[in-house]
């Protein structure tokens, strides 16, 4: 099985991917990083099967209405929650399939009335949302929170998990990334030890915190799954090309484009002059900057004309993206795999030796 832990730093939100046998599910997926996890998935060849909140998130906007757009997959979300535009609206004792493996959903109320826990079939992982943080939990003065639900949905359907489950947080704000049902038992501040209903009630009760800063913006978005108001997809995508986002944050353009485009790009060759010279050659009209003195030249480039960045393999040219993003530069793509890749579709190259 596959498993990855993505991070919102905006919301200090936690993105989950799992997948096993090419079929993936991505657990509270954030809608300004849906480029980002579509990358990920199309670079480890991965079919996304499903998004599942864990609840309608108060604090940021999810993506599940735009991955299901961009890439077809369900929208899985608690019946209590009360979304509308949901492919499933899950109960407790449901499961979502995904390859051979499954997420079993148990129902922990108390954030919300409408909150999931959604546990490995084998109960070695759970991922818990913000009914239990690492340390702490989510707060219940808000969407029909309950401060006795809470307690007894941490105490009954987590609590009850083996010693050893790994628990999986919706955020974290101090940097931690994963606990244990062991630790959470003994060590939580307002849940663990000898810590009564009562006393956690009154907690609760006196946290003081003040208002979410994007509630009213994300409970009407994530009541709708996340779909826009006016229900059109962002065009957030570069249009001057037909670019590929890739999970490192940049864009890469196919080197067929390029070939049949040279004259509307400024194309930008960061390989040492021996090389641009040598058996490899170059692309016909490319200009040689090394990579070194990149930045000290950004400023003789074009500034509405698109760039295309090119190495050897695309490594040193996805460095030269860095380097003229910072220097100012909006339109820029790498050269997908390089010169190497170019010799291989059998394109042209000036000064190529046999």
């Amino acid at each position: 099985m596959i498993f990855r832990q993505l991070f919102d730093p905006a919301s200090s939100t936690y993105t989950y991917l799992l997948a096993d046998a090419g079929e993936a599910v991505l657990i509270d997926p954030v809608f300004e990083q849906a480029r980002r996890d579509c990358a990920l998935l199309h670079e480890m060849g991965l079919t996304l099967r499903a998004t599942a909140d864990t609840h309608v998130h108060a604090d940021h906007v999810t993506a599940a209405w735009l991955l299901k757009r961009r890439l077809g997959s369900d929208i899985a979300i608690a019946e209590a929650g009360g979304a509308q535009g949901a492919d499933r609206l899950l109960r407790d004792g449901d499961a979502i399939a995904f390859g051979r493996r499954r997420l079993l959903v148990r129902a922990t109320p108390g954030h919300t009335a409408g909150c999931l826990t959604y546990v490995l079939d084998d109960e070695t992982m759970a991922f818990t949302g913000d009914c239990l943080l690492i340390r702490g939990c989510g707060r219940t003065d808000f969407q029909s929170g309950s401060a006795p639900a809470l307690y007894k949905s941490v105490h009954e359907r987590i609590f009850t998990l083996p010693d050893t489950c790994l628990l999986y947080p919706g955020h974290d704000y101090r940097g931690a990334t994963v606990t244990t049902v062991a630790e959470e038992k003994q060590f939580n501040p307002r849940l663990g030890g000898d810590l009564s209903e009562g006393d956690f009630v009154g907690a609760m009760n006196n946290l003081g915190l003040p208002h979410p800063g994007k509630i009213d913006i994300a409970v009407p978005a994530n009541l709708r799954c996340g779909q826009p108001e006016d229900g059109a997809t962002p065009e957030d995508e570069p249009s001057w090309a037909p670019l590929s986002p890739t999970f490192a944050g940049f864009w890469e353009v196919p080197a067929q484009w390029v070939e049949e485009n040279r004259d509307q790009v400024q194309m930008i060759d960061v390989r040492d002059t021996g090389e641009f010279d040598g058996p490899l050659g170059h692309i016909e009209g490319a200009v040689p900057i090394p990579l070194d003195q990149l930045a000290d030249r950004a400023q003789g480039l074009e500034r509405d004309r698109p760039i295309v960045t090119i190495c050897r393999a695309g490594g040193r040219s996805a460095q030269a993206v860095v380097i003229l993003r910072r220097a100012g530069f909006a339109k820029i793509a790498n050269l997908a795999g390089g010169m190497l890749r170019w010799h291989g579709l059998g394109l042209p190259a000036a000064g190529a030796q046999p």
